[in-house]
């Protein structure tokens, strides 16, 4: 599924995924449908919502307003991340390698909404074990949040860095 971008007030969302699900009734098969959104400002925040009802846009909807909840803070080095990082979940891993001016965002599709949501526009990631689009929103996230600056560096070892 190709990730559809629209911008609602100030944030981003991108559509990563669309389930059908089908229950079987009396009178055949009910389908309902969940949305997978990854959710930014393009400035350095970022969130995943996850939405499900009976038609595709509530369900979009739904998950938009779980997202925008969600949002957290990723610390960005102009348009790109200050160090290498790796993030899990389950059984994704992703690694993030930061890149010169000019590269643009080499990812898988899921990847590359959580970073272009962010904000981020020079970015090598590479993405192992489950190919799963939930679970490698998350790890990115996960990734994302264990970033660190310079400064923060300094702070938390006691030292500086030169």
């Amino acid at each position: 599924m190709a990730s559809e971008t629209s911008t609602r007030g100030e944030l981003i969302d991108k559509v990563v995924k669309i389930r059908r699900c089908a229950a079987v009734v009396k009178g055949g098969r009910r389908f309902s449908f969940t949305a997978l959104v990854v959710v930014g400002d393009g400035r350095g925040k970022v969130g995943w919502g996850y939405g499900k009802a009976n038609e595709v846009p509530p369900a979009v909807e739904k998950a938009v307003k779980d997202g925008s909840r969600s949002l957290v803070e990723v610390g960005l080095q102009g348009s790109t991340i200050p160090h290498e990082v790796s993030g899990r979940f389950g059984a994704a891993r992703v690694v993030l390698v930061p890149a010169g001016p000019g590269t643009g965002v080499i990812a898988g599709a899921a990847v590359r909404a959580v970073c272009e949501a962010c904000g981020i526009g020079d970015i090598l990631t590479k993405s192992y074990g489950s190919t799963n689009p939930h679970n490698l929103v998350k790890a990115t996230i996960d990734a994302l949040l264990k970033l660190r600056s310079r400064t923060e560096v300094e702070r938390l070892r006691g030292v500086s860095l030169s």
